[in-house]
């Protein structure tokens, strides 16, 4: 396969290829051959390209493309058809989780909000179904309801020749415990800790998308949302979970991964996608910002970085991982991520003798640990950690707020989650790498807590029906004053106008103005980030005297800097990383 170059091509460079071929698809030789979608226009969309030669693949007729297989010689000539659109490169995907083993991590009490494991809410998710797409999932006593009946009501696989649609990876599963498992095998007098899901009483829908060895691409990963959507209505589909992403390589607009997850939105389904692991990525010099993948950066859906619990239950010292991706998103500078949940050494099912399994033993809970009943933790679970981890908790608990209301469209479900989220009182906090000692120092700006701290008894407490679109803003840098603008379309739930910068708040009664979201006093005392006295200049926030100083989001060779996001030497695009840094302390 073809390893893709770097996220941006100077219009100077690409001049010499055909328009429709995006960036990644240049300098191949002509005897190479590479896997691409094809997207037709809206005219032709249900013609087929005309080839000389090529294979098919299948078709992805909810973004009007279809998948080839075609040598490099060939690529022009293919987007010379009057019918084609673009041709984008089947790009890989990975899930995006890492690993470590240590103490109870008391995620899914702290989303709900619950002192004790025997502790319920009046809703656990029954009636709605969510869709898992990852690397399968294995009939478990923990995905069954109180009869014995099984919660997968449906299974596929989309992985090319391989219809096998279990577990081979060790991933879905444990993502489909975060989100829907019911503790049934960690339950009872023998154990001290039950390990449960967000909803533990959804039905789950999975479809396979990625490999043994948790990598797929995106045409597997669409042609198992475009199933989600078909499915949706026998199945009471209201819920998709994506805890897998790759690198940014063009805008949202153009990325048929996007698009896909567009689509799905559009059909009335909440999209929640993991924000990915490269928080810790400073090749460019921004500190991690800027490391958001895709389809995490689409503005539509909801986008999860990762919190560490810090193996309590009071959410005091919880703080954010230092590995949780941060915004703004590569090209179209979207705010990003949406809101952080727990994702550091999250207990969750464990798929024995897999993949994930038998290469990280450590994960597993040390057998001594049985032993004693006031620590007992059953064996039948495992940990992992990384924003795949965070992301179904919000799935999980977007499905008890669709229970509550299933009138809920998921801008709704988006903007409740994102204005009742708890709001941060520290500004940094500093994470250790256990391996190596290695401590991170963390900012809480809104491109790495978003709108703060994923809150499930707030979101089911309040009764606002946002009206209108619930799109992530986009970040905007005024290099004549320094100051930093949140815009979105009219219309929009956030607002009309700029919501940071010496102009003040776009309207009150906007989700991001005062007293909301972002409002006053919210976040950082009297200088709330986006609140009517926040100023991004000098001396400010994010101005060269504040607490990044020239390192900061907005300092000097930082993000806005010459070498950084918005400069001309911004991060590089490489492969996505699933294991690429163990939790941490």
């Amino acid at each position: 396969m073809h390893k893709l170059g770097l996220w941006i091509c100077l219009a100077s460079v690409c001049s010499a290829q055909s328009a429709k071929l995006a960036p990644g698809l240049s300098g191949l030789d002509a005897n190479q051959t590479v896997d691409v979608i094809v997207r037709m226009k809206p005219a032709g969309a249900a013609a087929r390209p005309a080839l000389l030669r090529g294979q098919y693949r299948r078709s992805l007729d909810l973004i009007h493309s279809h998948v080839y297989s075609v040598r490099g010689s060939d690529l022009e000539a293919l987007a010379a058809d009057p019918n084609v659109e673009s041709v984008e490169p089947d790009r890989s995907v990975r899930a995006t989780s890492t690993s470590f083993v240590g103490g109870a991590d008391y995620g899914w009490m702290t989303v709900l909000g619950l002192s004790s494991t025997t502790a319920t809410l009046p809703y656990d998710g029954t009636g709605i179904g969510v869709a898992i797409v990852d690397s399968g999932i294995i009939d478990a006593d923990d995905l069954k309801d109180a009869y014995g009946h099984n919660r997968i009501v449906y299974k596929t696989s989309f992985v090319p020749n391989d219809n096998n649609t279990d577990d081979h990876y060790g991933h879905g599963m444990h993502v489909a415990g975060i989100i829907g498992g019911n503790g049934h095998k960690s339950a009872g007098s023998n154990y001290s800790y039950t390990i449960r899901g967000i909803a533990p009483n959804v039905n789950i829908v999975s479809l396979r998308a990625l490999d043994q060895h948790g990598s797929g691409t995106d045409s597997s990963v669409i042609a198992a949302i475009q199933a989600a959507i078909s499915l949706k209505s026998k199945y009471n589909i209201r819920v998709l979970n994506l805890s897998l992403g790759r690198p940014v390589y063009e805008s949202y607009k153009q990325d048929p991964l996007c698009q896909a997850v567009e689509q799905a939105w559009n059909a009335g389904i909440v999209v929640v996608v993991a924000a990915g692991n490269d928080g810790r990525d400073n090749s460019a010099g921004t500190n991690g910002y800027g490391t958001i993948t895709a389809p995490g950066n689409d503005p539509y859906v909801i986008t999860v970085g990762a919190m560490n619990t810090m193996s309590t239950l009071p959410v005091s010292d919880d703080k954010m991982t230092s590995y949780s991706s941060k915004g703004p998103t590569l090209i179209d500078h979207i705010a990003k991520p949406d809101l952080v949940a727990p994702g550091n050494r999250i207990l969750s099912l464990r798929d024995s003798g897999q993949y994930l399994d038998n290469t990280y033993q450590n994960n597993r809970v040390p057998q001594t640990v049985y032993t004693v009943k006031q620590t007992a933790i059953s064996p039948d679970y495992y940990q992992l950690s990384g924003t795949s981890m965070a992301a179904p908790m919000v799935s999980g608990a977007a499905a008890l707020l669709l229970q509550q209301n299933p009138s809920l469209t998921p801008d709704q479900i988006k903007a409740r989650l994102m204005k009742t989220a708890s709001k941060f009182t520290q500004t940094v906090s500093v994470a250790t790498d256990p391996s190596t000692g290695t401590q991170y120092a963390t900012e809480y700006d809104v491109f790495t807590v978003g709108a703060g701290y994923l809150n499930v008894q707030a979101a089911l407490a309040n009764t606002d029906l946002a009206i209108g679109s619930a799109l992530s803003p986009t970040a905007v840098h005024d290099n004549t004053t320094g100051n930093v603008y949140l815009v979105n379309a009219q219309g929009a739930v956030w607002g009309t106008g700029a919501v940071s910068g010496t102009s003040g708040v776009a309207s009150n009664f906007a989700v991001w103005g005062t007293g909301a979201v972002w409002g006053t006093s919210e976040l950082w005392g009297n200088f709330a980030v986006w609140g009517t006295g926040a100023v991004w200049g000098t001396g400010a926030v994010w101005g060269t005297s504040s607490i990044g100083s020239n390192f900061a989001v907005w300092g000097t060779n930082a993000v806005w800097g010459a070498f950084a996001v918005w400069g001309t030497n911004g991060p590089v695009a490489g492969e996505a990383e699933a294991i690429s840094i163990n939790g941490e302390n």
